[in-house]
């Protein structure tokens, strides 16, 4: 919502979970590599931050990263600017990044897996989300949500849940929050 309400919505928007790459695997994804930089790279991979050029840059799981490589976004988040794998100049890019975790970073600051630096950087406004459970409005426009997008990935037609099923999921905690949710209303649809 954050990029599609800016003046940066023409431009793309591309999301990146930083916890399901693996370590030796996201920083090729994020900054790109030159050909030849590795056994492998046939040719030059523009990474994440190249494709979000003028647009938004959203980093899932910021927590996940790991520390080598906070220092080369902190770098990035600076300057602009970043050297691809293998590459020999830097590439400027103008790409607004937007951060989320489930983590509290300043406590992931205070245990030194998360750099306090970047933590200034990245936090310089803050969105806090309430748990689900705090916001149970939220869940009938969540479930209209998830019925559509479901019913269209699966070839479905399920219109709306039962009233008792309604009532159940205003009752429950859904202590995995949206995602848990989203699970429920997939299987739902599936079955």
């Amino acid at each position: 919502t954050v990029h599609a309400l800016s003046s940066r919505a023409l431009k793309p928007f591309v999301a990146v979970n930083c916890g399901a790459l693996p370590p030796n695997l996201i920083e090729a994804e994020l900054f790109g590599y030159d050909r030849g930089s590795f056994t492998g790279a046939l040719k030059a991979h523009r990474g994440h931050f190249e494709r979000a050029d003028g647009g938004t840059l959203f980093l899932d799981e910021i927590s996940e990263m790991h520390p080598p490589l906070q220092s080369k976004l902190l770098q990035v988040l600076q300057d602009g600017e970043f050297s691809r794998l293998g590459g020999e100049s830097d590439v400027h890019v103008d790409t607004r990044v937007i951060a989320a975790t489930n983590r509290n970073l300043e406590t992931a600051v205070i245990d030194g897996s998360f750099r306090e630096d970047l933590f200034y950087r990245l936090n310089v406004v803050t969105v806090q989300l309430p748990a689900l459970r705090d916001r149970k409005d939220a869940i009938p426009l969540l479930i209209d949500h998830f019925l559509t997008m479901y019913n269209r990935q699966y070839g479905k037609s399920v219109k709306q849940l039962q009233p008792r099923t309604l009532e159940a999921c205003h009752a429950y905690q859904w202590p995995g929050n949206v995602r848990e949710l989203a699970s429920a209303i997939e299987r739902a649809v599936i079955l």
